[in-house]
Protein backbone atom coordinates (compact mmCIF):
# COMPACT_ATOMS: atom_id res chain seq x y z
CA UNK A 1 0.00 0.00 0.00
CA UNK A 2 0.86 3.29 -1.06
CA UNK A 3 1.38 5.40 1.84
CA UNK A 4 -0.30 9.15 1.39
CA UNK A 5 1.43 12.09 2.25
CA UNK A 6 0.42 13.97 5.22
CA UNK A 7 -1.80 17.27 4.37
CA UNK A 8 0.48 20.33 6.40
CA UNK A 9 -1.99 23.82 6.64
CA UNK A 10 0.23 26.67 6.47
CA UNK A 11 -0.46 30.51 6.76
CA UNK A 12 0.64 32.12 3.07
CA UNK A 13 4.05 33.65 3.48
CA UNK A 14 3.60 32.74 7.37
CA UNK A 15 7.51 31.88 6.85
CA UNK A 16 7.98 35.78 6.11
CA UNK A 17 6.22 36.60 8.60
CA UNK A 18 8.12 34.74 11.34
CA UNK A 19 11.47 36.11 9.77
CA UNK A 20 10.10 39.60 10.03
CA UNK A 21 9.59 39.11 13.79
CA UNK A 22 12.45 37.52 14.44
CA UNK A 23 14.19 40.74 13.78
CA UNK A 24 12.32 42.75 15.91
CA UNK A 25 14.27 44.50 18.89
CA UNK A 26 13.56 43.41 22.54
CA UNK A 27 11.51 46.72 22.65
CA UNK A 28 9.44 45.90 19.47
CA UNK A 29 8.75 42.21 20.82
CA UNK A 30 7.36 43.52 23.58
CA UNK A 31 4.86 46.08 22.22
CA UNK A 32 3.85 43.70 19.64
CA UNK A 33 3.18 40.93 22.28
CA UNK A 34 1.32 43.51 24.22
CA UNK A 35 -0.31 43.96 20.72
CA UNK A 36 -1.16 40.24 20.27
CA UNK A 37 -2.86 39.66 24.17
CA UNK A 38 -5.10 43.31 24.27
CA UNK A 39 -6.28 41.93 20.61
CA UNK A 40 -7.02 38.56 21.62
CA UNK A 41 -8.56 39.68 24.72
CA UNK A 42 -10.95 42.39 23.16
CA UNK A 43 -11.82 39.36 20.54
CA UNK A 44 -13.20 37.19 23.76
CA UNK A 45 -14.61 40.02 25.12
CA UNK A 46 -16.46 41.17 21.77
CA UNK A 47 -17.64 37.64 21.45
CA UNK A 48 -19.02 37.72 25.11
CA UNK A 49 -20.89 40.61 24.64
CA UNK A 50 -22.25 39.40 20.94
CA UNK A 51 -23.19 36.32 22.94
CA UNK A 52 -25.13 38.62 25.77
CA UNK A 53 -27.46 39.59 22.95
CA UNK A 54 -28.61 36.48 22.34
CA UNK A 55 -29.19 35.52 26.45
CA UNK A 56 -31.79 36.36 29.25
CA UNK A 57 -31.58 37.09 32.89
CA UNK A 58 -33.85 34.54 34.51
CA UNK A 59 -33.62 34.07 38.53
CA UNK A 60 -31.77 31.27 39.33
CA UNK A 61 -32.14 29.21 42.75
CA UNK A 62 -30.30 30.31 45.43
CA UNK A 63 -29.89 32.77 48.51
CA UNK A 64 -31.45 33.25 51.75
CA UNK A 65 -34.02 35.17 52.87
CA UNK A 66 -33.67 35.96 56.57
CA UNK A 67 -36.98 36.83 58.60
CA UNK A 68 -37.68 38.82 61.95
CA UNK A 69 -40.79 37.34 64.02
CA UNK A 70 -42.31 38.66 67.03
CA UNK A 71 -42.64 36.18 69.18
CA UNK A 72 -41.76 32.36 69.71
CA UNK A 73 -43.21 29.34 67.51
CA UNK A 74 -45.67 27.39 69.48
CA UNK A 75 -47.85 25.65 67.43
CA UNK A 76 -46.77 25.44 64.13
CA UNK A 77 -49.93 23.35 63.20
CA UNK A 78 -52.86 24.94 61.14
CA UNK A 79 -55.43 22.91 62.96
CA UNK A 80 -54.26 25.09 66.43
CA UNK A 81 -51.94 27.93 65.00
CA UNK A 82 -53.19 31.56 66.63
CA UNK A 83 -49.98 33.96 66.47
CA UNK A 84 -48.44 35.27 63.56
CA UNK A 85 -45.56 33.61 63.99
CA UNK A 86 -46.86 30.14 64.04
CA UNK A 87 -49.01 31.35 61.06
CA UNK A 88 -45.74 32.37 59.17
CA UNK A 89 -44.18 29.36 59.59
CA UNK A 90 -47.39 27.01 58.81
CA UNK A 91 -48.03 28.93 55.33
CA UNK A 92 -44.60 27.74 54.06
CA UNK A 93 -44.41 24.24 55.58
CA UNK A 94 -48.19 22.96 54.96
CA UNK A 95 -50.62 23.58 52.27
CA UNK A 96 -54.45 23.43 51.49
CA UNK A 97 -56.95 22.26 49.19
CA UNK A 98 -57.11 25.48 47.65
CA UNK A 99 -54.98 28.74 48.53
CA UNK A 100 -55.81 32.92 48.18
CA UNK A 101 -54.23 34.87 45.59
CA UNK A 102 -55.22 37.74 43.43
CA UNK A 103 -58.55 37.74 45.39
CA UNK A 104 -59.66 34.91 44.58
CA UNK A 105 -59.12 30.93 44.97
CA UNK A 106 -56.87 28.41 43.09
CA UNK A 107 -55.86 24.96 43.40
CA UNK A 108 -53.39 23.85 45.39
CA UNK A 109 -53.69 20.03 47.08
CA UNK A 110 -57.06 19.78 44.92
CA UNK A 111 -56.91 19.87 41.11
CA UNK A 112 -60.22 20.82 40.79
CA UNK A 113 -63.62 20.66 42.61
CA UNK A 114 -67.08 21.10 41.98
CA UNK A 115 -69.68 22.37 43.59
CA UNK A 116 -73.34 21.20 43.61
CA UNK A 117 -76.17 23.48 42.27
CA UNK A 118 -78.31 23.55 45.49
CA UNK A 119 -74.81 24.84 47.11
CA UNK A 120 -74.77 21.71 49.75
CA UNK A 121 -71.88 19.22 48.44
CA UNK A 122 -68.09 20.43 47.67
CA UNK A 123 -66.12 17.92 45.86
CA UNK A 124 -62.80 17.59 45.84
CA UNK A 125 -60.15 15.86 43.59
CA UNK A 126 -56.20 15.34 44.69
CA UNK A 127 -53.82 15.74 42.17
CA UNK A 128 -51.85 12.35 41.66
CA UNK A 129 -49.07 11.47 43.90
CA UNK A 130 -48.83 14.13 46.35
CA UNK A 131 -46.34 13.11 49.40
CA UNK A 132 -45.75 14.84 52.62
CA UNK A 133 -42.07 15.89 53.67
CA UNK A 134 -41.23 12.46 55.09
CA UNK A 135 -42.15 10.87 51.77
CA UNK A 136 -45.27 9.50 52.84
CA UNK A 137 -48.45 9.76 50.61
CA UNK A 138 -51.01 12.41 51.11
CA UNK A 139 -54.63 11.03 50.47
CA UNK A 140 -58.18 12.07 51.29
CA UNK A 141 -57.42 10.22 55.01
CA UNK A 142 -55.31 13.13 55.80
CA UNK A 143 -57.86 15.49 54.75
CA UNK A 144 -60.55 13.77 56.48
CA UNK A 145 -58.23 13.59 59.72
CA UNK A 146 -57.67 17.29 59.98
CA UNK A 147 -60.88 18.26 59.90
CA UNK A 148 -62.13 15.94 62.49
CA UNK A 149 -59.45 17.12 64.44
CA UNK A 150 -60.54 21.10 63.87
CA UNK A 151 -64.15 19.74 64.45
CA UNK A 152 -62.93 18.23 67.95
CA UNK A 153 -64.07 20.21 71.02
CA UNK A 154 -61.58 18.93 72.62
CA UNK A 155 -58.70 20.92 70.90
CA UNK A 156 -60.53 24.07 70.74
CA UNK A 157 -58.60 24.86 67.19
CA UNK A 158 -59.44 28.39 66.22
CA UNK A 159 -61.54 27.08 63.57
CA UNK A 160 -64.30 24.82 65.04
CA UNK A 161 -66.89 27.33 63.95
CA UNK A 162 -65.80 27.13 60.66
CA UNK A 163 -66.63 23.55 60.24
CA UNK A 164 -69.75 23.09 62.87
CA UNK A 165 -72.16 21.19 60.81
CA UNK A 166 -70.08 19.73 57.83
CA UNK A 167 -69.90 16.33 57.25
CA UNK A 168 -66.71 15.25 55.45
CA UNK A 169 -67.30 11.69 53.59
CA UNK A 170 -64.44 10.11 51.52
CA UNK A 171 -65.04 8.69 48.74
CA UNK A 172 -61.87 7.23 47.27
CA UNK A 173 -57.92 7.75 48.38
CA UNK A 174 -58.71 11.03 45.78
CA UNK A 175 -61.25 12.38 46.31
CA UNK A 176 -63.21 13.69 48.80
CA UNK A 177 -67.10 15.76 49.73
CA UNK A 178 -67.79 18.07 51.94
CA UNK A 179 -71.71 18.61 52.86
CA UNK A 180 -72.92 21.26 54.36
CA UNK A 181 -76.39 21.68 56.49
CA UNK A 182 -77.13 24.45 54.37
CA UNK A 183 -75.52 26.92 51.80
CA UNK A 184 -72.04 29.00 52.66
CA UNK A 185 -71.18 31.25 49.92
CA UNK A 186 -67.57 31.95 51.70
CA UNK A 187 -67.02 27.89 52.52
CA UNK A 188 -64.27 27.91 50.33
CA UNK A 189 -62.26 30.24 52.27
CA UNK A 190 -62.15 26.92 55.36
CA UNK A 191 -60.37 24.60 52.23
CA UNK A 192 -57.21 26.79 52.59
CA UNK A 193 -56.61 25.37 56.03
CA UNK A 194 -53.06 23.78 55.88
CA UNK A 195 -53.25 19.43 56.27
CA UNK A 196 -51.61 17.27 58.43
CA UNK A 197 -50.27 13.87 58.31
CA UNK A 198 -52.55 11.06 60.23
CA UNK A 199 -49.89 8.61 60.39
CA UNK A 200 -47.92 10.89 62.70
CA UNK A 201 -50.57 12.77 64.25
CA UNK A 202 -53.04 9.21 64.61
CA UNK A 203 -51.33 7.97 67.84
CA UNK A 204 -51.23 11.32 69.36
CA UNK A 205 -54.55 11.39 72.09
CA UNK A 206 -56.26 14.59 72.50
CA UNK A 207 -54.98 15.91 75.77
CA UNK A 208 -51.30 15.37 74.34
CA UNK A 209 -52.20 17.09 71.30
CA UNK A 210 -50.96 20.62 71.99
CA UNK A 211 -47.88 19.32 73.64
CA UNK A 212 -46.66 17.29 70.41
CA UNK A 213 -43.33 17.69 69.62
CA UNK A 214 -44.35 17.99 65.66
CA UNK A 215 -46.47 21.58 66.98
CA UNK A 216 -42.87 22.92 66.34
CA UNK A 217 -40.96 20.61 64.30
CA UNK A 218 -43.03 20.23 61.82
CA UNK A 219 -44.06 17.95 58.71
CA UNK A 220 -46.42 19.11 56.00
CA UNK A 221 -46.70 19.32 52.20
CA UNK A 222 -45.40 22.69 51.68
CA UNK A 223 -42.36 23.64 49.41
CA UNK A 224 -40.00 24.16 52.35
CA UNK A 225 -38.85 22.05 55.20
CA UNK A 226 -37.69 22.66 58.17
CA UNK A 227 -34.25 21.50 58.07
CA UNK A 228 -32.58 22.87 61.35
CA UNK A 229 -33.74 25.01 64.70
CA UNK A 230 -31.31 27.15 66.49
CA UNK A 231 -31.80 27.21 70.53
CA UNK A 232 -29.93 29.45 73.21
CA UNK A 233 -28.70 27.60 76.36
CA UNK A 234 -32.13 27.59 78.15
CA UNK A 235 -33.44 25.66 74.96
CA UNK A 236 -35.65 28.34 73.71
CA UNK A 237 -36.04 28.75 69.85
CA UNK A 238 -33.46 31.59 68.33
CA UNK A 239 -33.87 30.77 64.41
CA UNK A 240 -35.35 27.75 62.34
CA UNK A 241 -34.03 27.74 59.20
CA UNK A 242 -36.17 26.33 56.57
CA UNK A 243 -35.10 24.98 53.03
CA UNK A 244 -36.47 23.54 49.87
CA UNK A 245 -38.12 20.24 49.68
CA UNK A 246 -37.48 18.54 46.49
CA UNK A 247 -40.58 16.96 46.78
CA UNK A 248 -43.02 19.87 47.07
CA UNK A 249 -45.95 19.10 44.02
CA UNK A 250 -46.40 22.58 42.95
CA UNK A 251 -44.39 25.50 41.40
CA UNK A 252 -40.91 25.11 43.06
CA UNK A 253 -39.73 28.51 44.42
CA UNK A 254 -36.26 29.94 43.74
CA UNK A 255 -34.88 30.94 47.19
CA UNK A 256 -33.16 27.96 48.77
CA UNK A 257 -33.53 28.57 52.31
CA UNK A 258 -35.86 31.00 54.40
CA UNK A 259 -34.90 31.38 57.87
CA UNK A 260 -36.91 32.95 61.04
CA UNK A 261 -35.59 34.97 63.51
CA UNK A 262 -37.12 35.27 67.10
CA UNK A 263 -37.76 38.78 68.79
CA UNK A 264 -39.50 39.96 71.84
CA UNK A 265 -40.76 43.06 70.47
CA UNK A 266 -40.52 45.22 67.01
CA UNK A 267 -38.27 47.30 68.27
CA UNK A 268 -35.13 44.58 68.85
CA UNK A 269 -36.43 43.16 65.42
CA UNK A 270 -35.64 46.51 64.17
CA UNK A 271 -32.53 46.61 65.38
CA UNK A 272 -31.28 43.66 64.07
CA UNK A 273 -32.74 44.65 60.54
CA UNK A 274 -30.80 47.37 60.89
CA UNK A 275 -27.81 45.82 61.91
CA UNK A 276 -27.88 43.36 58.86
CA UNK A 277 -28.52 40.51 60.68
CA UNK A 278 -31.71 40.03 59.48
CA UNK A 279 -33.53 41.08 56.15
CA UNK A 280 -37.10 41.82 56.17
CA UNK A 281 -39.87 42.42 58.70
CA UNK A 282 -43.71 42.07 58.37
CA UNK A 283 -46.38 44.04 59.66
CA UNK A 284 -44.25 46.96 60.81
CA UNK A 285 -46.11 49.93 62.39
CA UNK A 286 -46.63 52.81 60.38
CA UNK A 287 -44.30 55.60 61.98
CA UNK A 288 -41.77 52.81 62.18
CA UNK A 289 -42.40 52.11 58.35
CA UNK A 290 -42.32 56.06 57.43
CA UNK A 291 -38.79 56.17 58.68
CA UNK A 292 -37.31 53.23 56.92
CA UNK A 293 -38.91 54.41 53.85
CA UNK A 294 -37.01 57.64 54.37
CA UNK A 295 -33.75 56.34 54.64
CA UNK A 296 -33.16 55.32 50.87
CA UNK A 297 -29.73 54.89 51.87
CA UNK A 298 -30.10 51.43 53.70
CA UNK A 299 -30.38 47.58 51.47
CA UNK A 300 -34.16 47.49 52.24
CA UNK A 301 -36.85 48.97 51.04
CA UNK A 302 -40.96 49.59 52.36
CA UNK A 303 -43.92 47.70 50.69
CA UNK A 304 -47.47 48.02 51.52
CA UNK A 305 -50.72 46.95 50.41
CA UNK A 306 -54.71 47.38 52.08
CA UNK A 307 -56.03 44.88 54.78
CA UNK A 308 -59.61 43.97 54.45
CA UNK A 309 -60.10 45.75 58.07
CA UNK A 310 -62.46 48.72 58.51
CA UNK A 311 -62.12 50.61 61.82
CA UNK A 312 -64.32 52.91 62.60
CA UNK A 313 -66.25 54.78 65.81
CA UNK A 314 -69.97 52.56 66.39
CA UNK A 315 -72.28 53.81 68.48
CA UNK A 316 -74.47 52.59 71.37
CA UNK A 317 -77.39 54.45 70.55
CA UNK A 318 -79.20 52.35 73.50
CA UNK A 319 -76.65 53.79 75.96
CA UNK A 320 -76.32 57.23 74.96
CA UNK A 321 -79.25 58.64 73.40
CA UNK A 322 -77.82 61.81 71.85
CA UNK A 323 -76.46 59.23 69.20
CA UNK A 324 -79.71 57.76 68.51
CA UNK A 325 -80.61 61.54 66.72
CA UNK A 326 -79.18 60.83 63.43
CA UNK A 327 -78.49 64.30 62.95
CA UNK A 328 -76.04 64.22 65.10
CA UNK A 329 -74.25 61.29 63.55
CA UNK A 330 -74.12 63.32 60.42
CA UNK A 331 -72.54 66.35 62.21
CA UNK A 332 -70.01 63.75 63.44
CA UNK A 333 -69.42 62.49 60.10
CA UNK A 334 -68.93 65.88 58.51
CA UNK A 335 -66.63 66.59 61.16
CA UNK A 336 -64.43 64.07 60.65
CA UNK A 337 -60.97 64.34 58.67
CA UNK A 338 -60.15 61.36 57.03
CA UNK A 339 -57.34 62.48 55.15
CA UNK A 340 -55.53 63.95 58.42
CA UNK A 341 -56.48 60.49 60.82
CA UNK A 342 -54.64 58.66 57.70
CA UNK A 343 -51.46 61.58 56.83
CA UNK A 344 -50.79 62.08 60.23
CA UNK A 345 -51.14 59.05 62.10
CA UNK A 346 -51.26 56.16 59.82
CA UNK A 347 -48.36 58.40 57.89
CA UNK A 348 -50.08 57.38 54.51
CA UNK A 349 -49.89 53.50 54.92
CA UNK A 350 -54.11 53.48 54.83
CA UNK A 351 -57.32 53.88 52.93
CA UNK A 352 -59.87 56.36 53.96
CA UNK A 353 -63.07 54.67 54.23
CA UNK A 354 -66.79 55.55 54.52
CA UNK A 355 -68.63 52.18 54.34
CA UNK A 356 -68.55 48.95 56.31
CA UNK A 357 -67.22 47.01 53.40
CA UNK A 358 -62.96 47.90 52.40
CA UNK A 359 -62.27 49.54 49.41
CA UNK A 360 -60.03 45.92 48.52
CA UNK A 361 -62.91 44.04 49.39
CA UNK A 362 -65.23 45.45 47.22
CA UNK A 363 -62.74 45.70 44.16
CA UNK A 364 -62.46 42.25 44.89
CA UNK A 365 -66.06 41.33 44.87
CA UNK A 366 -66.95 43.76 41.76
CA UNK A 367 -65.99 41.22 39.43
CA UNK A 368 -69.23 41.55 37.58
CA UNK A 369 -69.58 45.06 36.40
CA UNK A 370 -71.61 45.85 39.50
CA UNK A 371 -70.89 49.89 40.58
CA UNK A 372 -70.48 49.64 44.30
CA UNK A 373 -69.35 52.97 45.35
CA UNK A 374 -65.72 53.34 46.52
CA UNK A 375 -63.79 56.70 48.92
CA UNK A 376 -62.60 58.07 45.52
CA UNK A 377 -65.41 60.56 45.27
CA UNK A 378 -66.06 60.88 49.00
CA UNK A 379 -65.09 64.22 50.84
CA UNK A 380 -62.69 62.68 53.23
CA UNK A 381 -62.10 66.63 54.48
CA UNK A 382 -63.64 67.97 57.51
CA UNK A 383 -66.41 70.45 56.73
CA UNK A 384 -66.92 72.23 60.06
CA UNK A 385 -68.94 75.11 58.94
CA UNK A 386 -71.17 72.61 57.36
CA UNK A 387 -71.49 70.51 60.74
CA UNK A 388 -72.65 73.38 62.77
CA UNK A 389 -75.28 74.75 59.85
CA UNK A 390 -76.96 71.60 60.54
CA UNK A 391 -77.02 71.16 64.13
CA UNK A 392 -78.53 74.55 63.87
CA UNK A 393 -80.94 74.19 61.70
CA UNK A 394 -82.17 71.20 63.94
CA UNK A 395 -82.73 72.87 66.97
CA UNK A 396 -79.42 72.56 68.82
CA UNK A 397 -77.88 75.95 70.44
CA UNK A 398 -74.49 76.80 72.10
CA UNK A 399 -74.08 77.09 75.75
CA UNK A 400 -71.91 78.98 77.53
CA UNK A 401 -69.39 76.60 77.61
CA UNK A 402 -69.18 76.33 73.53
CA UNK A 403 -71.17 73.04 73.56
CA UNK A 404 -74.44 72.55 72.01
CA UNK A 405 -77.24 72.13 73.70
CA UNK A 406 -80.99 71.30 72.68
CA UNK A 407 -84.12 71.59 74.54
CA UNK A 408 -87.19 69.91 74.94
CA UNK A 409 -90.97 71.12 73.69
CA UNK A 410 -91.42 70.82 76.83
CA UNK A 411 -89.73 73.13 78.97
CA UNK A 412 -89.74 71.82 82.33
CA UNK A 413 -87.66 69.01 80.98
CA UNK A 414 -83.54 69.54 81.13
CA UNK A 415 -81.80 70.10 77.76
CA UNK A 416 -79.78 67.76 75.87
CA UNK A 417 -75.70 68.03 75.84
CA UNK A 418 -74.30 66.88 72.79
CA UNK A 419 -71.73 64.83 75.00
CA UNK A 420 -70.45 61.13 75.24
CA UNK A 421 -67.45 59.14 75.73
CA UNK A 422 -64.79 57.13 72.85
CA UNK A 423 -64.04 54.12 74.64
CA UNK A 424 -60.68 52.50 73.10
CA UNK A 425 -57.83 49.97 73.41
CA UNK A 426 -54.30 50.90 74.77
CA UNK A 427 -52.74 50.66 71.12
CA UNK A 428 -50.55 53.26 70.37
CA UNK A 429 -52.90 54.38 66.52
CA UNK A 430 -56.36 53.87 68.55
CA UNK A 431 -55.22 56.30 71.05
CA UNK A 432 -53.84 58.86 68.60
CA UNK A 433 -57.07 58.46 66.43
CA UNK A 434 -59.62 58.86 69.41
CA UNK A 435 -57.63 62.05 70.47
CA UNK A 436 -57.93 63.44 67.23
CA UNK A 437 -61.40 62.29 66.64
CA UNK A 438 -61.96 64.69 70.43
CA UNK A 439 -59.85 67.63 68.66
CA UNK A 440 -62.00 67.29 65.19
CA UNK A 441 -65.13 66.81 66.94
CA UNK A 442 -64.93 69.29 69.42
CA UNK A 443 -64.64 72.38 66.87
CA UNK A 444 -67.75 71.81 66.10
CA UNK A 445 -69.35 72.11 69.71
CA UNK A 446 -69.41 68.52 71.24
CA UNK A 447 -67.69 67.41 74.52
CA UNK A 448 -65.95 64.50 74.36
CA UNK A 449 -63.97 62.33 76.76
CA UNK A 450 -61.53 59.58 75.38
CA UNK A 451 -61.53 56.42 77.74
CA UNK A 452 -58.66 53.92 77.46
CA UNK A 453 -58.94 50.42 77.88
CA UNK A 454 -56.26 47.31 78.34
CA UNK A 455 -56.95 44.91 75.46
CA UNK A 456 -58.06 42.27 77.18
CA UNK A 457 -60.00 44.48 79.99
CA UNK A 458 -61.75 46.57 76.96
CA UNK A 459 -63.57 43.15 75.64
CA UNK A 460 -64.49 41.69 79.00
CA UNK A 461 -65.59 44.15 80.73
CA UNK A 462 -66.80 46.88 78.04
CA UNK A 463 -67.71 45.30 74.64
CA UNK A 464 -69.02 41.82 76.21
CA UNK A 465 -71.44 43.75 78.52
CA UNK A 466 -71.43 46.71 75.54
CA UNK A 467 -71.13 49.74 78.29
CA UNK A 468 -70.03 52.26 76.18
CA UNK A 469 -71.70 55.23 74.25
CA UNK A 470 -69.30 55.13 71.22
CA UNK A 471 -66.32 52.42 70.53
CA UNK A 472 -63.28 53.19 68.39
CA UNK A 473 -62.84 49.40 67.04
CA UNK A 474 -61.86 47.51 64.40
CA UNK A 475 -63.39 45.07 62.43
CA UNK A 476 -61.16 42.59 60.52
CA UNK A 477 -62.90 40.35 57.36
CA UNK A 478 -61.67 36.61 56.83
CA UNK A 479 -61.25 35.48 53.06
CA UNK A 480 -65.27 34.39 53.37
CA UNK A 481 -65.97 38.10 53.37
CA UNK A 482 -68.54 37.06 55.39
CA UNK A 483 -70.07 40.33 57.85
CA UNK A 484 -72.68 38.32 59.20
CA UNK A 485 -70.87 38.61 63.21
CA UNK A 486 -70.47 42.33 62.60
CA UNK A 487 -74.10 43.41 60.98
CA UNK A 488 -76.89 41.01 61.81
CA UNK A 489 -78.91 42.23 64.43
CA UNK A 490 -79.16 38.30 66.11
CA UNK A 491 -75.35 39.28 66.76
CA UNK A 492 -76.05 42.69 68.75
CA UNK A 493 -74.82 40.72 72.08
CA UNK A 494 -71.74 39.10 72.84
CA UNK A 495 -70.13 37.17 71.58
CA UNK A 496 -71.17 38.64 68.31
CA UNK A 497 -69.90 41.34 67.13
CA UNK A 498 -72.49 43.73 66.39
CA UNK A 499 -70.97 46.02 68.21
CA UNK A 500 -73.25 49.29 66.65
CA UNK A 501 -76.44 46.95 67.89
CA UNK A 502 -77.94 47.69 64.69
CA UNK A 503 -80.76 46.19 63.80
CA UNK A 504 -82.20 46.34 59.90
CA UNK A 505 -84.64 43.38 58.69
CA UNK A 506 -83.54 44.41 55.03
CA UNK A 507 -79.80 44.23 56.06
CA UNK A 508 -80.50 40.81 57.99
CA UNK A 509 -82.03 39.56 54.71
CA UNK A 510 -78.92 40.36 53.05
CA UNK A 511 -76.42 38.86 54.85
CA UNK A 512 -78.27 35.72 55.38
CA UNK A 513 -78.48 35.96 51.21
CA UNK A 514 -75.26 36.33 50.73
CA UNK A 515 -74.40 33.65 53.15
CA UNK A 516 -76.39 31.00 51.16
CA UNK A 517 -75.92 31.97 47.32
CA UNK A 518 -72.81 30.79 45.16
CA UNK A 519 -73.38 33.04 42.24
CA UNK A 520 -71.17 35.26 41.80
CA UNK A 521 -73.56 37.88 40.10
CA UNK A 522 -76.19 37.64 42.64
CA UNK A 523 -72.68 38.40 45.52
CA UNK A 524 -72.31 41.35 43.80
CA UNK A 525 -75.53 43.20 43.69
CA UNK A 526 -76.28 41.80 47.43
CA UNK A 527 -72.79 43.42 48.42
CA UNK A 528 -73.81 46.65 46.40
CA UNK A 529 -77.10 46.93 48.63
CA UNK A 530 -75.78 46.14 51.67
CA UNK A 531 -72.74 48.67 51.91
CA UNK A 532 -75.44 51.29 50.47
CA UNK A 533 -78.10 50.46 53.56
CA UNK A 534 -75.78 50.28 56.31
CA UNK A 535 -74.33 53.51 54.92
CA UNK A 536 -77.86 55.41 54.93
CA UNK A 537 -78.64 54.32 58.25
CA UNK A 538 -75.18 55.36 59.63
CA UNK A 539 -74.52 53.24 62.77
CA UNK A 540 -71.16 53.98 62.93
CA UNK A 541 -68.61 56.18 61.49
CA UNK A 542 -66.28 54.44 59.37
CA UNK A 543 -62.49 56.01 59.46
CA UNK A 544 -60.23 54.14 57.46
CA UNK A 545 -58.79 50.76 56.47
CA UNK A 546 -54.89 50.11 57.09
CA UNK A 547 -52.06 48.46 55.18
CA UNK A 548 -49.63 45.61 55.38
CA UNK A 549 -46.38 46.50 55.85
CA UNK A 550 -43.60 45.02 54.94
CA UNK A 551 -39.79 45.79 55.05
CA UNK A 552 -37.78 44.10 52.44
CA UNK A 553 -34.25 43.82 51.13
CA UNK A 554 -33.75 45.61 47.91
CA UNK A 555 -32.12 42.78 46.46
CA UNK A 556 -35.46 40.99 46.42
CA UNK A 557 -37.08 40.65 43.20
CA UNK A 558 -40.56 39.34 42.00
CA UNK A 559 -42.32 39.88 45.11
CA UNK A 560 -45.46 41.38 45.08
CA UNK A 561 -48.27 41.60 47.92
CA UNK A 562 -51.56 41.66 47.03
CA UNK A 563 -54.94 40.37 48.36
CA UNK A 564 -53.32 40.46 52.05
CA UNK A 565 -56.17 39.36 54.26
CA UNK A 566 -53.95 37.75 57.27
CA UNK A 567 -50.03 38.84 57.81
CA UNK A 568 -49.05 35.37 56.74
CA UNK A 569 -50.73 36.21 53.19
CA UNK A 570 -47.15 37.62 52.01
CA UNK A 571 -45.80 34.37 51.59
CA UNK A 572 -48.72 33.05 49.04
CA UNK A 573 -46.61 34.39 45.98
CA UNK A 574 -43.46 33.25 47.17
CA UNK A 575 -42.41 31.09 44.45
CA UNK A 576 -42.08 34.14 42.27
CA UNK A 577 -39.46 35.93 44.87
CA UNK A 578 -36.16 35.50 43.67
CA UNK A 579 -32.64 36.78 44.93
CA UNK A 580 -30.40 34.92 42.48
CA UNK A 581 -29.99 35.38 38.89
CA UNK A 582 -28.18 33.59 35.67
CA UNK A 583 -28.13 34.10 32.14
CA UNK A 584 -29.32 31.73 29.16
CA UNK A 585 -29.91 31.41 25.94
CA UNK A 586 -33.20 32.69 24.78
CA UNK A 587 -34.25 29.40 23.32
CA UNK A 588 -33.96 27.94 26.69
CA UNK A 589 -36.07 30.69 28.44
CA UNK A 590 -39.69 30.00 28.91
CA UNK A 591 -42.76 31.93 30.30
Amino acid sequence: MIEQPQKEFRLKRGDHILNYISKFSATERAIFSAFVIITCISAVLLTIKASDLFKTEIPAVGGELREGEIGLPRTINPVLAVSDTDHDISALAYTGLTRYEHGSFVSDLASTWTISTDGLTYDFILKPHIKFQDNNPLTTDDVAFTIQKIQDPALKSPHQADWANVTVKVISSTEIQFILKQPYSGFLANTTIGIIPKHIWGGVSDDQFIFSQYNINPIGSGPYKISSINRDSSGIPTSYNLELWNGYYGLHPFIKVISFYFYSNQDKALLALNGGYIDCVPSINPSVAYKLASNTAESYTVLDAPLPRIFGVFFNQNQSTVLADPIVRTALDMATDRNAIVKEILYGYGIPDHGPIPSQLLSDINQNNHTISTTSSENNSADISGAQILLEKNGWKKNQNGIYEKKPSKTKTASTTLSFDIYTADSPDLVATAKMLKDQWSKIGVQIDVQIFDSSDLYQNIIRPRKYDALLFGEQIGKDRDLYAFWHSSQRNAPGLNVAQYSNSKVDALLSDIRSTISTTTLSSDYTKLDQSIRADMPAIFLYSPDFIYAVPKALNGIHIDSIVTPSDHWNTVSDWYIETEKVWNIFTRN
